[in-house]
């Protein structure tokens, strides 16, 4: 308990008693984790050109790859590109988030945001799971306006109800485990300038996998990187799930998509969600 400054009225001022009981703290951690969710989702509605870019993005990707490069593009074992090309652009999208996270962490911990909030007495898992429960509702909306154009275009899934579900929760399950990785990454790298760069490498990573062309038409030691990619296995298993055409394959990786598509963003879970919390707690105050 402490007192006001000289010269103001002497009020004693108390911080709220953390709580004791198993109970009680999972329900402080949940009312601060949507505290943090609802400030990052207000900081993300107040920006309407952020919203734009971030949507019409993925669009103009669609639109340049469909319909520019995509005249010229065949599918192995034949079948329309442009139904090839839209699961990979979903999955694309999700891998790319891990960027704009990266990148929102990164503003808070430079800006002296995060150890405000490390001086407070909340839940100290409450800001890196606030923010990525932002960040997935985010998504959900990214997802939600690509898989709009993609219908728009002419992609269709030609799978069952439950089977176009799952592939889309496998996408959504991709972007969970990645933000992971983002959240780790903004509160490791202290330099704006570094995050940025970094930024730029999402690009290349996601082309060294199937989401534009097979990798059976690539060089043989770069097609096997691509199939090992993680976001080769969601490509996959959604492409599957969702009846449009996979470009073939026959590898062990390739085969197994759906249970790799599973597997690689629980791994990245397991990893990075803990390495996250440490590290938050580790900051300087």
């Amino acid at each position: 308990m402490t007192t006001a400054p000289a010269g103001f009225p002497q009020r004693p001022i108390a911080a709220p008693a953390i709580p004791r009981t198993p109970l009680a703290r999972l329900r402080w951690a949940v009312i601060d984790t949507w505290i943090i969710t609802t400030r990052d989702l207000t900081h993300w509605f107040r920006d309407p050109a952020r919203i734009l870019a971030g949507l019409l993005y993925p669009s103009v990707m669609v639109l340049l790859f469909g319909y520019v490069f995509g005249s010229s593009m065949t599918v192995e074992g034949g079948g329309d590109y442009r139904q090839f090309l839209l699961p990979g652009m979903f999955a694309m999208t999700m891998m790319m988030g891990i960027g704009e996270t990266m990148t929102a962490i990164n503003a808070d911990a430079n800006r002296g945001v995060t150890d405000r909030f490390r001086s407070m007495p909340m839940a100290p898992s409450a800001v890196v799971a606030g923010r990525s429960l932002a960040d997935m509702l985010n998504s959900v909306l990214d997802l939600a306006f690509l898989l709009i154009c993609g219908l728009i275009v002419g992609w269709r899934a030609h799978g069952s109800l439950g089977a176009t579900l799952a592939g889309i929760g496998l996408l959504l399950l991709l972007r969970f485990a990645v933000l992971w990785v983002g959240i780790y990454g903004g509160l490791v790298i202290r330099s704006p300038e570094t995050v940025a760069s970094l930024y730029g490498m999402l690009f290349p990573l996601t082309i060294v996998s199937n989401t534009f062309a097979s990798p059976d038409a690539m060089p043989g030691w770069l097609g096997a990187i691509a199939e090992w990619n993680p976001l080769s296995s969601t490509v996959t298993a959604t492409r599957e799930l969702f009846g449009n055409p996979d470009g073939g394959g026959g590898s062990w990786i390739a085969d197994h998509a759906l249970l790799m598509a599973v597997a690689w963003p629980v791994i990245m879970i397991l990893v990075f969600f803990p390495l996250s919390v440490r590290q938050y707690r580790r900051l300087s105050r």
